[in-house]
């Protein structure tokens, strides 16, 4: 194999899947809570060229060429957890997180099964029984992991603790859990995310904010800089295959002629 050709074919691959995480990030810029990803790029190990059975050096001796390098490859992604910035709903219901933690989603899968999911999405309303849920119907959990309850005739007010007060007493209290290590969260859906084995929670220390919605943490601007640069590292790699498909095929079609 020409090894120019290896080297720009794992560049294009590693350009694609960069484009595949920025164009997610894109997609998500107005999904609340959402927290951006990126991509890292980790080269080959080197490779040890040698010659072997060549006649050039004798069909029993092992020539050593020096050392090759195969090209790029696909890294780890990594999630980018600082804070998105805050929009004024006025929407009691509507909470954003200052500081560490995540709401607790009581979720149900397609097949019925349900398990707990973490989000800071805090867009929140209540259903026709009174329960607190998010915009997809899903219900919101109180310290203890249960459901939230609340009188739909009367007013609610919500404190940065998470106390829900009606009628003067405080009724209910929502749920606020942060984590030990945050590389035991594993991205489900746009916004959810759920827990991996050896993932332990500790106490969060956010604040809730009523009335107000966190924003996305992905900047347009920077996404579309970077969206150009992997363009051009495309096309660059692109061009150096074109290059040696042209100059084989003059040493096959040209060079081999005369």
């Amino acid at each position: 194999m020409v090894k120019g050709l290896y080297t720009a074919y794992t560049g294009m691959l590693n350009e694609q899947h960069r484009m595949d995480t920025l164009s997610n990030n894109m997609a998500n810029v107005t999904t609340n809570g959402y927290k951006k990803e990126g991509t890292t790029s980790q080269s080959f190990d080197d490779v040890l060229a040698v010659k072997i059975k060549d006649s050039t050096v004798g069909y029993n001796n092992v020539t050593v060429e020096g050392r090759m390098q195969p090209g790029v490859k696909i890294g780890e992604n990594y999630t980018d957890w600082s804070a998105g910035s805050f929009k004024i709903t006025d929407n009691t219901y509507d909470i954003a997180i200052g500081g560490d933690g995540f709401f607790a989603i009581e979720f149900t899968n397609k097949s019925g099964e349900t398990q707990t999911m973490y989000t800071r999405d805090g867009q929140f309303t209540l259903n026709a029984a009174g329960y607190l849920v998010n915009s997809n119907g899903d219900y919101v959990l109180d310290e203890n992991s249960k459901r939230i309850q609340l009188n739909t005739a009367l007013e609610s007010s919500i404190d940065k603790l998470g106390n829900i007060t009606q009628g003067g007493r405080v009724v209910a209290k929502i749920g606020l859990t942060d984590f030990a290590n945050y590389d035991y969260l594993q991205k489900y859906g746009e916004n959810y995310y759920s827990l991996l084995q050896g993932a332990e929670k500790t106490n969060a220390n956010g604040e809730m904010y009523s009335g107000y919605l966190e924003t996305s943490n992905v900047n347009v601007v920077t996404e579309m800089v970077d969206l150009i640069t992997i363009s051009r590292q495309y096309e660059s790699n692109q061009k150096i295959i074109q290059t040696i498909d042209n100059t084989l095929d003059k040493a096959v079609n040209q060079i081999g002629r005369l």
